[in-house]
């Protein structure tokens, strides 16, 4: 049984996905007093546990608001919000206004110090299936075959603020938290497999770098600014990072279609006590997929909440996210090195060639949550939060983190009972002997919260060794210095390795990337210096890029370095599951009305979203077809492939289809809709553009080119 209880799904077939309440709203203002209505059917709030873990059989939304009467936080119903208390209707307001004092004293604290990384964030509510291959290397119950463990994910931007846009350039964060049934493990990583920094007394640096310019608070989340650059142009270690942000996975297409990693390494202990060193990594079901560079700055203006809409509206419409956790399995050895590379190291990736990704259980999300400050914005999480079998190892930026995150949530959420928090309560027993402080909301009984005691009968007891978290007694010894081991000073191989296991047109992205971004900034050292670090990865890119700038390279190119590329770390060469893509259909009246309507079932039934388009908003023919989009609200970003059925003059139907085009993506046309790609001036020989006879036909055809995410082959024609 699933650990969520899952409403029924829209009780309407063709329903869109965005709709904003359990009940269609009335036209006028309801009087007749009702209950609050019931969360969505998509919805899901934390599981009900008191602040120490004790399961409470009560529904979902019992924690939500209760009541059909407006009422005082005291809970006395109020006759009146509308107006102050005031002396006579024209007269001063009256400092009795308890009403007045309350409302406007709570909504000045409503807002709690934003992260100061990962900000922006989305999430969702879901379960973890283990399917039983890790029980061999860990003893962490989660793994066990058929086992069925809680979660809450968090996908976020890493530079911006709460406000900025989804479709930055930018490292998106990857953290989960899984309520099992020994405590909470949270598995706190990104979307990019290594990271800036080697060790985690450099981490305000490379934030204080990227972050805006402290003077005009400009420009917000994004990199393209010369602090940053003239920052990881200087500390090389940041270089694979770097890159990989100025990649593809730089701005990906949904959070659905995104990889996530562990970035460091970690160790697992089994019931023996023999332990393996492990990376985590996340395969999304649906493939890695990316958004072209147009195509992120058409967002950031004319929808900057894409991700976490698209994520939301997925979720909505069934077609629920899935992911495989998979791990890379090492020997723990003296070392810690593997085939060369230092597994302590975490700007420094292992291919998936040399150690291949062992899948150990799939994560669905199924349920959006019901409110975002209470669940997104509070969420807590922490690499320390281990469970037995789960241990961490000496990388020095992973050592950082369990400080810092401990640290960062006392700060932002007020004090240290941050765990008794609905969405950070554990789905286990606690008698942690913690007590007091800001926002205590147990009611502890007992007068001994220490040990040893008598007075408590001696509770809480030490378990057995056999259930107790494993902390691996590794042998520790050296001088106390403030150095690195010498394998640290590589700081060009994981970048060399992902660029030349690109293709062409990947790498094409990777040198516009650059282009762009220096092409920002202002100072001209802080280009060359960067154009010259370049030459260490590839010194075709750094040439292109540097003719881009107008810059000369000094003295000969290095010597070129032999490479055995990763065809894992390609995005393109495959095909994946359609699951949550959006079709858009331009129709009018004189479209048929009833293909459409059958069409658009046809895309519902196979799991991805119809979105019809119209020169107004409304039904097209009596009510046979609803409208999803005008040309008012329409733009190419939204949609995978694109249907014509009709055609118009109107100049926004003729931007969409050239966007379409420019963008890569799958374009069939009727008859009927000629017309408009004609007067868009796109070819009807050109790559991934199909006539069909039909509107049925055009959707199979369209259907057809999805899998491979977008029409590459189009790619040459527009150079």
């Amino acid at each position: 049984m699933s650990p969520f209880a899952r409403r029924s799904k829209s009780t309407d077939p063709n329903a869109v996905p965005g709709v904003p309440s359990a009940e269609p709203a009335s036209l006028e203002e309801p009087t007749e007093p009702r209950e609050p209505l019931p969360p969505k059917h998509d919805q899901a709030a934390p599981r009900p546990t008191t602040p120490t873990g004790y399961p409470v059989d009560m529904p979902e939304d019992a924690m939500a608001q209760q009541g059909a009467f407006l009422t005082t936080a005291q809970g006395a119903r109020l006759p009146d919000t509308d107006h102050s208390l005031k002396a006579g209707p024209r007269g001063p307001v009256l400092l009795q206004d308890h009403h007045l004092r309350e409302k406007i004293t709570h909504f000045d604290h409503e807002r709690i110090p934003e992260r100061v990384v990962h900000a922006r964030g989305a999430a969702a509510h879901g379960v973890f299936v283990g399917n039983g291959a890790a029980t061999k290397i860990t003893c962490a119950s989660l793994f066990e075959k058929g086992k069925e463990t809680p979660v809450f994910v968090r996908f976020s931007t890493v530079l911006g603020s709460r406000g900025s846009a989804d479709t930055v350039r930018d490292t998106r964060g990857f953290a989960t938290k899984f309520y099992t049934d020994t405590g909470v493990w949270d598995l706190v990583g990104n979307n990019i497999p290594v990271f800036f920094i080697q060790d985690g007394v450099k981490f305000p640096d490379i934030i204080h770098a990227g972050k805006p310019h402290p003077d005009r608070e400009i420009p917000q989340a994004q990199s393209a600014h010369d602090t940053f650059w003239d920052f990881v142009s200087l500390h090389t270690e940041a270089t694979a990072h770097t890159l990989w942000n100025m990649s593809d996975r730089g701005i990906p297409r949904s959070y659905r279609m995104m990889e996530g990693f562990g970035v460091h390494t970690f160790r697992l202990i089994n019931d023996e006590g023999a332990t393996v060193l492990v990376k985590f990594h996340w395969k999304p079901k649906l493939g890695v997929h990316s958004l072209l560079w147009e195509e992120a700055q058409i967002a950031g203006g004319v929808d900057p909440d894409m991700h976490r809409r698209d994520l939301a509206d997925a979720i909505e419409a069934g077609a629920y996210p899935q992911w495989d956790l998979g791990v890379q399995v090492f020997p723990d050895n003296e070392e810690q090195m593997f085939e060369g590379i230092d597994l302590l190291d975490p700007t420094k990736l292992v291919p998936e060639e040399l150690a291949p990704v062992q899948i150990i259980g799939t994560m669905t999300l199924n349920a959006n949550p019901t409110n975002y400050f209470s669940q997104t914005e509070q969420v807590a999480f922490h690499p320390g939060h281990l469970v037995r079998g789960i241990d961490v190892t000496n990388d020095p930026l992973l050592q950082g983190r369990l400080f810092s995150y401990l640290d960062t949530q006392i700060s932002r959420l007020g004090g240290p009972n941050f765990a008794q928090l609905p969405i950070n309560r554990p789905h286990a027993p606690i008698n942690d002997m913690f007590r007091d402080g800001m926002h205590q909301t147990a009611v502890h009984a007992g007068v001994a919260p220490y040990r040893p005691n008598s007075l408590d009968g001696g509770c809480p007891f030490i378990a057995g060794a056999n259930e107790t978290l494993i902390e691996f007694p590794q042998q520790v010894s050296g001088p106390k210095v403030r150095e690195a081991a010498a394998s640290f000073d590589d700081h060009f191989s994981s970048a060399r390795l992902f660029y030349h296991s690109l293709t062409d047109i990947e790498r094409a992205h990777v040198a516009d990337a650059y282009s762009f971004e220096l092409g920002k900034c202002y100072e001209k050292a802080i280009k060359l210096r960067t154009v010259t670090n370049l030459r260490e990865i590839d010194e075709q890119l750094a040439q292109t890029v540097a003719k881009r700038l107008g810059l000369t390279l000094p003295d000969k190119a290095n010597a070129a370095v032999e490479v055995v590329p990763s065809p894992a770390l390609s995005q393109l060469g495959q095909t994946w599951p359609c699951d949550g893509r959006i079709i858009g259909i331009y129709a009018d009246e004189n479209s048929d009305l009833g293909a459409l309507a059958a069409t658009v079932n046809t895309i519902i039934e196979q799991k991805m979203t119809p979105l019809v388009i119209a020169a107004h908003g409304g039904e097209l023919g009596s009510g046979a077809v609803t409208v999803s989009r005008t040309l008012a609200t329409a733009r190419s970003i939204e949609f995978d492939a694109l249907l014509l059925a009709a055609s118009s003059a109107d100049q926004r139907l003729t931007v969409l289809i050239q966007e379409m085009h420019r963008h890569l993506k799958g374009i069939a046309y009727t008859p009927e809709g000629r017309g408009a790609l004609t007067a868009a001036g796109v070819a009807e020989s050109s790559a991934g553009v199909e006539a069909a006879d039909g509107i049925a036909g055009a959707f199979e055809k369209i259907a057809a080119a999805l899998p491979s995410h977008r029409v590459w082959a189009r790619a040459a024609e527009l150079v």
